[in-house]
């Protein structure tokens, strides 16, 4: 029986032979941690050791409450950028971005063995490492120790065919995904995206697809290396990486998996009704419902490539009267790639408010929370009870031309009818 792309990053982060479903105390290669979660992860940390493992191989990012938005933040930031300091570890100070997009932009590689305080560490597989959230106190352990305890995870395959129509993109297919198979349809598994349409797929969406693994119970998501893996690693950081050396990561062509297939031919742009990610439904289902505030923006559609989709939709309309839009890039490299090209320009022209690179509305408790009885339409990845604010609130989530649709006329619009 052949191995998995999964059993083979796992094989070399053990140093032996391992398989699907065995558990194994494996290295590390990266580890990352947010101002939410670095706090009682060094905490415990402090209670085991006083040095980090390897200071090159830990992150922190301020990302969530950034700026401080209460003096409990902003203790807790002063002791993050003195516990950086002292140990002289990778760190991220407020307006650098979103934890996990500055992890593909600056530490990601294929192959990798990486783990991060918050669920949606998962996003990086999409450069083909295999990479999961994990809790503080396991990432306490990881500080001292560069070591973890795994269960090897077995891999679904999602096989994606056909062909995309207008205004569809890979949220809309995960999306599509995690209502076929559910909530808890992966538990515990990794997400394998392949197909004639992943292959096709340009990076910002293989992110957007891996970072919502999660929603369906996913360890992580994969999307194996491939010439635009090769490509954008190129652009993003100016090194050559040999292709041929990749193929190594490939999934040998007799490994096990559970396949799932979708021919995304004449899909419609999809949505998350409220309050829970699988609950997806075709536009056309929620047409016409009114909405107070628009959010595009978050680790899962934040990137350059979003904040086009729906910048060519807004250039020269404005925003609903009675409705907020915010645009929140999810780093300084993103924001200065839309500044460069005038994107900015668009959205504040139309009457968005633009803000600095972070996770802003995503998490609930920083800025743009939403009333009881509004509904946002959100570019995010969930929207449980509370989630953007009030516990009253509705959250519906959607690709970036949708949001940008339907800030235009205040209520859930089609884009493909703009």
């Amino acid at each position: 029986m052949g191995k998995t792309i999964v059993e083979k990053i796992f094989s070399r982060a053990c140093g032996r032979d391992v398989k699907a479903g065995e558990f194994v105390f494996a290295n590390v290669d990266m580890a990352m941690a947010n101002d939410i979660t670095a706090p009682l992860a060094i905490k415990a940390f402090k209670e085991i050791t006083e040095r980090v493992w390897d200071p090159k191989r830990f992150v922190i990012v301020l990302d969530h409450q950034s700026p401080a938005d209460s003096v409990n933040a902003a203790e807790n930031h002063k002791m993050l950028r003195n516990f950086a300091n002292e140990q002289g570890v990778i760190f991220y100070d407020v307006g650098e971005g979103i934890a996990h997009q500055i992890m593909v932009e600056n530490h990601v590689e294929p192959g990798m063995l990486i783990v991060g305080a918050d669920s949606h560490t998962c996003t990086y597989g999409a450069l083909g490492c295999f990479a999961t959230g994990i809790g503080s106190t396991d990432l306490a352990c990881v500080l001292a120790l560069g070591k973890l305890w795994f269960k090897v995870p077995e891999c679904i395959k999602f096989e994606v065919n056909g062909k995309l129509g207008k205004h569809v993109y890979g949220k809309d297919i995960v999306l599509k995904l995690i209502g076929m198979v559910g909530a808890d349809g992966a538990n515990y598994k990794a997400c394998i995206f392949s197909g004639k349409v992943v292959e096709k797929l340009e990076m910002s969406d293989r992110l957007t697809m891996c970072n919502m693994a999660v929603e369906m119970g996913g360890k992580t998501g994969i999307v194996e290396p491939d010439r635009k893996t090769v490509e954008y690693l190129k652009a993003i950081r100016g090194k050559d990486y040999d292709l041929d050396s990749l193929k190594e990561l490939k999934s040998d062509e007799d490994a096990k998996f559970d396949v799932v297939e979708l021919d995304v031919t004449g899909m419609e742009p999809q949505v998350a009704k409220p309050h829970k990610v699988d609950n997806v439904a075709d536009i056309s289902e929620v047409e016409g419902i009114k909405v107070n505030q628009v959010f595009i923006g978050s680790c899962t559609n934040g990137r350059y490539e979003d904040l086009k989709i729906a910048a060519e939709i807004l250039k020269g309309e404005r925003v609903a009267r009675g409705v907020r839009l915010i645009v929140i890039p999810a780093s300084r490299r993103e924001y200065m790639r839309a500044l460069r090209d005038g994107l900015i320009e668009v959205f504040v022209e139309a009457g968005a408010i633009v803000e600095f690179p972070c996770c802003g509305p995503c998490m609930g408790s920083c800025m743009g929370l939403i009333a009881s009885k509004e509904v946002s339409v959100s570019t995010s990845n969930r929207n449980f009870i509370g989630r953007q604010g009030s516990p009253e609130g509705e959250i519906y989530l959607v690709n970036p031309a949708t949001a940008a649709a339907t800030a235009i006329y205040g209520e859930i619009t089609d884009p493909r009818k703009i």
